[in-house]
């Protein structure tokens, strides 16, 4: 962490003036007086985002059914189109990339993959603060296999209620287990786990082991022809801004290519039998054979608009803003917040903090609904986070410097205390 930063707006304008990376945000629908924290749940509309949507919906209007054969089959191979944008945001070959459905029916396509059970393997790893639905999928599977969780379900337990320790994961690692899921980026501490490690660890031991990138990817790079996880899979409307909903994607390691797919869809057919309408399924050896339906296209566009910024500035150097960024938060939240009862619930280390901040307080909900009256949108996480993500595409030191300053006048005049408790349903 940069131990250089200054406390005041002019530290923060003249590093916004030397920011490399300060063009990207006029791509992005950013609201006047408004400062978008919230990222790391769903990222902002982009111009590259609307023209990649327009340009799909130009296809379909004018092609009709033969948009699947137009610009040399795009639409019909779209997911190899985006996977060749993805590629090098984790550092593999396209071919090891699915872009398909959402997470959970990603993580529910892995696990009937890749789960195999046997009277000697049987366990699956997974961690107490990982998010709901990796969970709910993984004890899905085990019922499916007419299996008791409690004999098959391992979970990682954390010592201090934010963030995971790589020496207990790997001390869980028994000859009994088969799989393991775990987070790259926990979504509430923004805790980084040492990937490499853990990876390493489980191989040596014979386990198969899969990661959830979905609060890393587009914020953290990875190496994966360096780490060589059995499987991955991610969100995209996150960092990755390609809007509400859309399409999700998975990885598969090449030396797995020709597994018999867990949940079989006509997609994942090899493209030269697809269309022989035979019912015995011809599976792609490659990524492709983990595909199901046919593409849903105005869900992926905007995808494959939106990852143009990334290939053009490099996952290097948005990490780099990125680590400098969530550094200068943590230094003005110490500076400035401290003697208002906030605590920080993120590493403090690079090479252990994620794309975000988690502040903590008692009374973070009234303060989070206090911040969007201010021009501040925040994201809340239950019991007592505010988690705020400045994403390097679109927000800089001086809006970084902003939002701890509409914190610190919540909290001087009071103002949280005169919103209500009641919870809305998301926020």
């Amino acid at each position: 962490m940069n131990s250089d930063y200054t406390n005041g707006m002019g530290y923060a304008k003249n590093m916004d003036e030397q920011d490399v990376l300060r063009s990207y945000k006029s791509r992005f629908d950013i609201k006047e007086n408004q400062i978008y924290m919230d990222g790391n749940s769903l990222g902002l509309s982009s111009i590259d985002a609307k023209e990649a949507l327009d340009e799909a919906y130009e296809a379909w209007k004018n092609e009709g059914i033969q948009i699947w054969g137009t610009e040399n089959g795009k639409y019909f191979k779209y997911s190899q189109t985006i996977a060749e944008q993805i590629a090098p945001l984790i550092h593999s070959d396209v071919d090891e990339i699915a872009v398909m459905g959402s997470i959970t029916t990603n993580i529910h396509q892995a696990l009937s993959t890749f789960y195999k059970p046997d009277a000697s393997r049987y366990k699956i790893i997974v961690d107490e603060l990982n998010f709901p639905t990796d969970i709910y999928a993984v004890k899905s599977i085990i019922a499916l296999k007419g299996m008791n969780e409690e004999d098959v379900l391992v979970k990682i337990k954390s010592e201090d209620g934010r963030t995971l320790s790589e020496d207990a994961i790997i001390a869980a690692m028994s000859e009994e287990v088969a799989l393991i899921l775990l987070p790259s980026v926990l979504y509430r501490s923004s805790q980084l786990i040492d990937m490499k490690r853990v990876t390493d660890a489980a191989h040596d031991k014979g386990i198969l082991i899969g990661w959830d990138l979905a609060h890393s990817i587009g914020a953290v790079p990875h190496d994966f022809k360096s780490l060589e996880p059995d499987f991955a899979v991610w969100c995209s409307y996150k960092y990755l801004n390609g809007g509400p909903g859309a399409t999700a994607g998975m990885y598969i390691n090449k030396k797995h290519f020709g597994i018999s797919t867990g949940l079989k869809g006509w997609f994942g057919n090899k493209d030269s039998s697809q269309f022989a309408m035979d019912h015995n399924f011809d599976q792609d050896l490659t990524a492709g054979g983990l595909l199901q339906g046919t593409p849903n296209i105005f869900s992926m566009a905007p995808l494959l608009g939106s990852l143009k910024p990334f290939n053009e500035a490099g996952m290097q150097a948005l990490r780099k803003k990125s680590l400098e960024l969530t550094g200068y938060m943590m230094f003005l939240i110490d500076e400035r917040l401290s003697a208002y009862g906030f605590a920080i619930g993120s590493p403090r280390e690079d090479d252990r903090r994620g794309g975000h901040v988690a502040l903590e307080h008692d009374e973070a909900y009234r303060i989070s609904l206090a911040m969007r009256d201010f021009g501040v949108i925040p994201d809340y996480r239950e019991p007592n986070v505010i988690r705020l993500a400045p994403v390097p595409l679109y927000i800089g030191y001086e809006d970084t410097y902003r939002v701890i300053e509409s914190i610190e006048r919540i909290m001087k005049e009071k103002i949280y205390e005169t919103y209500a408790l009641d919870r809305v349903t998301v926020l």
